[in-house]
């Protein structure tokens, strides 16, 4: 088991997310920018190393515009070798990596623009990781998309537009599961016709489920990953007290993180914390998950 936070470190006066407005683009500022952020993401993993922190999300925005037609610069070949020293840090601590495009990424979208730039902004996904030489433990995360009125039919959709993405893409992709629109079952079931690693997220799970516990949750979505996808990766978050409905926590409640542990016995998993302090709330996770046997090396267990 390994516990991680996305995208952001909140400790830290390095940022790897750094961006820039369409109408201000230029190759220099593209270099200029893309630099930064990649010595800021090595900085993030330095920091996470050693406070046994070992899953961490990469930013979609780690290359500005990466996916848009203004992008024409060959920034892979540029930045190759700043790409690779990070892959090696994480092949050097075993550290498991996930990235998770934004919610526009719709691959079953009504729209075939739309699919078009979904297309595009997988393949530059896909890019990274490929770029810091990661297995294909190191995934590419999205929902199913929208129900467009027609659920069966979207879904249907999501099937055809999967089978026409390139190989690269379709063995680093995992589904998850929503709050609104495709619950556990509906993803299981893609899973079944795709072959696609289902991730569970607990916390969309509690307001959109059909009655499973945590431990049937666990127990059917780890069916669904091969070998060679690494243990299952799964999102937690908590409800943020006092506001509506589906608002994340801002940190963590380790009682009830400690209660998520025991529930999930005897099932192992990789876990996303989706908390808006980021890597505190993390430490606070690795603290109460020290005593659990899934959190141990395997060679001290």
């Amino acid at each position: 088991m390994k516990i991680g936070y996305p995208c952001i470190n909140r400790s830290m006066n390095c940022k790897s997310d750094r961006t820039f407005r369409l109408r201000n683009y230029s190759e220099a500022r593209l270099i200029e920018t893309v630099g930064q952020n990649l010595q800021c993401l090595y900085r993030i993993l330095e920091y996470n190393i050693p406070k046994r922190i070992h899953f961490f999300r990469i930013t979609s925005d780690l290359v500005p515009f990466a996916s848009h037609p203004v992008n024409k610069y060959g920034w892979q070949e540029f930045f190759r070798r700043e790409f690779l020293k990070i892959g090696n840090l994480v092949r050097q601590h075993s550290l498991r990596i996930s990235m998770h495009p934004d919610q526009f990424t719709l691959i079953n979208s009504i729209d075939p623009l739309i699919f078009k730039r979904s297309v595009a902004e997988l393949e530059y996904h896909a890019d990274v990781l490929n770029l810091m030489g990661l297995d294909m433990d190191a995934k590419i995360q999205i929902h199913v998309g929208g129900v467009y009125g027609e659920k069966k039919k979207s879904m249907r959709r999501f099937v055809s537009r999967y089978k026409r993405l390139t190989r690269r893409v379709r063995k680093r992709l995992v589904i998850e599961n929503d709050e609104h629109n495709y619950k556990l079952t509906e993803c299981l079931a893609l899973s079944r016709e795709t072959n696609i690693p289902v991730l569970f997220d607990a916390y969309h799970h509690e307001r959109n489920n059909d009655g499973e516990s945590i431990a049937e949750c666990l127990k059917e979505a780890g069916k669904t990953w091969k070998s060679s996808d690494g243990i299952p990766m799964i999102d937690y978050s908590q409800q943020k007290k006092g506001a509506t409905k589906g608002a994340h926590a801002e940190s963590i409640d380790i009682v009830k993180f400690r209660r998520f542990l025991e529930k999930s016995l005897p099932y192992d998993f990789d876990i996303m914390l989706e908390i808006k302090d980021k890597e505190k709330s993390a430490l606070k996770a690795v603290r109460v998950a020290s005593s659990d046997i899934r959190f141990l090396p395997a060679t001290t267990r």
